[in-house]
C-alpha cells in the first residue's frame, strides 16, 4: 500500500516510520509512506491565514493543499483521500480492514482551527480517533498507517497473532503472561503451565468473555453459543474459572 501524508510537520511522520511494525512493513516492501510537505507548495511557505467572519485562530489555506494533491495525482495516481476532523468517522477495526482494499491512501492532516472547507471537494472521508481535540492530524494519520500495516499479509513475523487481536473476533482479548512464573507474589495461572491445550482454550474463552463483559459490554455478541452463554452467566454469578471447571468436572 502507498500512503501520502499531507502535513506541515513531515518529520513527525518520518520519525515514527523509523520504528516498529511500520518500519518492518516498509523494509519488506509492503508499505510506502510519502510525506507531502504542504509548505513546499505554498507561495513563500505561507500555509495558513485568518478566517473570514472574524472567527478566532488560523486556518490552513486551500491553495497549497490543492497543489500538493495535484502533484500526487500527476506523479503517483489518484488516491483515496482522508482528512482528519474531530467529528469524522471513528477509526475502528472495521474501518481499518476496509482500507486494506485501497492501493493508495492520502491523509490530509488538519492543524490550528482546521482546513479551508473547499479542500473537502477532494476528500472521500473525514476521520477521527475519538471525541477529543488534538493539536494536529498527524497522530490520526499514524494511527491509521500503523493499524493498516500490521494487517497486510507478510508484515508480521507471527501472522497468527492477528487472529487473536481484540476486535478481530467475537470478544476482547485475554490476559497474557511471560517469565518469571512468580513476580512479587503474583503467579502465572496454573492452567497455562499445564500443557492441556483444551483447558487453555477454555481459559482463553472464559477471560475473553469476562474482559468484554466488564470492560465493553456493548460489544457482547447477540448470537451467543450455549457454552458462551453458560460462561457469561457463571461470571455474572461471581464464579471463578477454577470454580466453573470444578462444577463441570473438568479440573
Amino acid at each position: 500500500m502507498e500512503f501520502y501524508v499531507f502535513t506541515i510537520f513531515p518529520r513527525v511522520v518520518e520519525c515514527y516510520a523509523e520504528f516498529g511494525i511500520v518500519r518492518q512493513a516498509i523494509n519488506k516492501g509492503k508499505v510506502v509512506i510519502r510525506t507531502i510537505d504542504v509548505r513546499k507548495f505554498a507561495p513563500k511557505g505561507q500555509v495558513d491565514d485568518t478566517a473570514y467572519g472574524g472567527f478566532p485562530g488560523m486556518v490552513l489555506k486551500p491553495e497549497p493543499i490543492f497543489r500538493a494533491y495535484e502533484h500526487v495525482v500527476e506523479n503517483y495516481g489518484k488516491p483515496y483521500v482522508l482528512i482528519t476532523e474531530p467529528w469524522g468517522r471513528r477509526v475502528d477495526q472495521s474501518f481499518i480492514e476496509g482500507l486494506l482494499k485501497k492501493e493508495k491512501v492520502a491523509i490530509i492532516c488538519g492543524r490550528y482551527e482546521g482546513v479551508d472547507e473547499r479542500v473537502k471537494s477532494i476528500v472521500d472521508e473525514e476521520v477521527s480517533v475519538g471525541d477529543l481535540i488534538l493539536s494536529g492530524g498527524e497522530l490520526v494519520a499514524l494511527t491509521v498507517i500503523d493499524a493498516v500495516s500490521r494487517l497486510i499479509p507478510g508484515v508480521l513475523s507471527e501472522p497468527r497473532s492477528i487472529e487473536e487481536d481484540s476486535y478481530k473476533g467475537r470478544w476482547l482479548g485475554y490476559p497474557v503472561y511471560t517469565r518469571p512464573r512468580e513476580f512479587m507474589g503474583m503467579k502465572v495461572p496454573d492452567v497455562l503451565l499445564s500443557g492441556n491445550h483444551q483447558l487453555i482454550e477454555l481459559w482463553k474463552l472464559w477471560h475473553k468473555i469476562e474482559n468484554t463483559l466488564r470492560k465493553r459490554p456493548d460489544l457482547i455478541p447477540r448470537d451467543l453459543t450455549e457454552e458462551e452463554l453458560e460462561i457469561m452467566e457463571s461470571i455474572k454469578k461471581g464464579m471463578s474459572f477454577e470454580e466453573w471447571l470444578r462444577s463441570k468436572n473438568l479440573s
